[in-house]
C-alpha cells in the first residue's frame, strides 16, 4: 500500500505523463495542459505562481518542457517531485522517438504519413499561439506595454537579435523600471 506521501510522487508523475504524452508542438504548446492540471486540477501551484515559473523556465538554458516540469515538481515536492515530474515529462517523448526509430524506414515514404503531419503543422501553430495570447492577459499588457513583446519579437524574427540578448536587456529595464517606480 502507498502513503500518501509516496503517492504524490506518483501522482506526479502520472500527470506530467499525461501532458507529455498528449502535447504535440513542444513546451509551449504544453502550457495550456499544464495549466489546466497543476493549476486548476491539483491546485500545486496558483495563477500567478504558474506566471513566474514560465517566465523562470523560459529564461533557463534547456527544454522548456523540462524545465517547467522541474520547476513545478520542486515547488510540489522537492528535489524527489523534480525528478518525478521530470521524468513523467520526458518518457512519453523517449518512448515515442524510439518506436519512431525503430520503424521510421518502414513509413518514411508513406505519402499518408507525409499528409498527417502536413495537417499537423498548422495546429501545432495554434497550440503555441493560445498559451502566448494567455501569458500576455496574465502579464497584463496593455497599450503602454505591448510594444515590449512585439519589438523583442520583431527583434529576434527580422534582425536575427539572440534571444539572449532580449532576456538580458529586459531584464536590465525591468530593474531600472522598478527602481525608479518604487
Amino acid at each position: 500500500m502507498q502513503t500518501a506521501n509516496s503517492q504524490i510522487y506518483w501522482e506526479s508523475f502520472k500527470t506530467f505523463f499525461k501532458i507529455g504524452i498528449f502535447t504535440l508542438g513542444g513546451g509551449y504548446a504544453m502550457i495550456p495542459l499544464i495549466e489546466e492540471e497543476v493549476v486548476d486540477r491539483h491546485r500545486w501551484v496558483s495563477k500567478e505562481e504558474m506566471l513566474d515559473l514560465i517566465a523562470i523556465a523560459q529564461s533557463c538554458p534547456g527544454v522548456f518542457a523540462i524545465n517547467i516540469a522541474i520547476f513545478i515538481g520542486y515547488k510540489v515536492r522537492q528535489l524527489r517531485g523534480a525528478i518525478a515530474t521530470a521524468l513523467g515529462t520526458a518518457m512519453p517523448s523517449f518512448l515515442i522517438i524510439l518506436l519512431i526509430a525503430m520503424f521510421f524506414h518502414q513509413f518514411s515514404d508513406n505519402h499518408v504519413v507525409a499528409a498527417i503531419f502536413k495537417g499537423i503543422r498548422p495546429a501545432v501553430v495554434a497550440l503555441i499561439a493560445v498559451p502566448t495570447f494567455n501569458l500576455a492577459k496574465q502579464a497584463q499588457l496593455n497599450r503602454f506595454t505591448i510594444w515590449i513583446p512585439v519589438v523583442s519579437a520583431l527583434a529576434i524574427w527580422a534582425l536575427g537579435v539572440s534571444p539572449i540578448w532580449v532576456i538580458i536587456v529586459a531584464g536590465i529595464g525591468g530593474y531600472i523600471y522598478g527602481r525608479a517606480t518604487a
